[in-house]
């Protein structure tokens, strides 16, 4: 589990180039400028919010690096219905292959199943990635900010903008926030899982909402398992959610997010 981050990183440089060979960013970006069918992925969350719901961004993923296959049965399309049933917000599709056995193709069949917006959960470094993401059908892109120098994540964000997507920036330490403030989005996902050793802590998120100014959503990601952290974090005014493996695990993914957000 050394530096998990680096490796990941230099199979995208490779998966990068790859693609290049095989489809000009032109021919992509014609594909994604081509598609009229954006869904609104911040004003998603701003909506349930103002519901006086958890805004959860469910997501759907098979495996990762540290845990393994996390989920045998693998249907995006159901998974996503089950999601869109039981009060998600938003999705979450994991399109990394090597390391979190994912794929495209899950990608556009979780956001067929069903109307809710769909964040691109990759590690993009790469304009073309971002083209492609819209060209998928994604209506968000993340841009992990200990990924990115920041006139990378301000470059990717422009492309992501041109196309209509909203961003959610990730960040892990106070570094890396100050970067994503530079940023226009609104979205801010604070990772409590450090992606260099997959620790996983909620202190991280609740240390920095203190340096969130107005004007920015805080969407707490990774860690949240029981209904008690929910309410730690509603508690501290984190009103929004990342959350995969939890539901992952369970025989109904759609329920079990009902459950940890919704029962009481």
């Amino acid at each position: 589990m050394n530096d998990i981050l680096a490796r990941i990183l230099d199979t995208k440089r490779t998966e990068v180039a790859t693609a290049r060979q095989m489809r000009s960013e032109s021919e992509v970006l014609r594909e994604a400028q081509s598609r009229q069918d954006i869904r609104g992925f911040a004003r998603a969350i701003e909506d349930k919010i103002a519901q006086g719901k958890p805004a959860v961004i469910a997501e759907i993923k098979k495996a990762s690096p540290s845990k393994g296959v996390i989920r045998e049965d693998f249907r995006p399309a159901d998974i996503a219905t089950s999601y869109a049933g039981h009060g998600a917000a938003c999705l979450s599709v994991l399109t990394d292959v090597q390391y979190f056995q994912g794929g495209y193709d899950h990608l556009r069949q979780a956001r067929a199943a069903c109307s809710l917006p769909v964040l691109r959960k990759d590690f993009l470094i790469d304009p073309y990635q971002v083209i492609h993401a819209r060209a998928l059908g994604a209506d968000c892109v993340l841009l992990i900010a200990a990924a990115l120098s920041p006139a990378q994540l301000r470059e990717l964000e422009s492309v992501a903008a041109s196309l209509g997507m909203d961003v959610l920036v990730e960040v892990h330490d106070r570094d890396e926030l100050d970067a994503a403030l530079s940023l226009d989005t609104p979205l801010i996902g604070i990772n409590n899982r450090n992606l260099r050793t997959f620790e996983t802590r909620l202190e991280t998120t609740l240390s920095m909402l203190q340096d969130l100014p107005e004007g920015k959503r805080v969407v707490t990601e990774s860690g949240i398992l029981l209904p008690e952290d929910v309410d730690r974090m509603r508690d501290h005014g984190v009103q929004a959610f990342l959350v995969g493996e939890a539901f992952m695990r369970a025989p109904d993914p759609g329920i079990a997010l009902q459950e940890l957000f919704f029962a009481r």
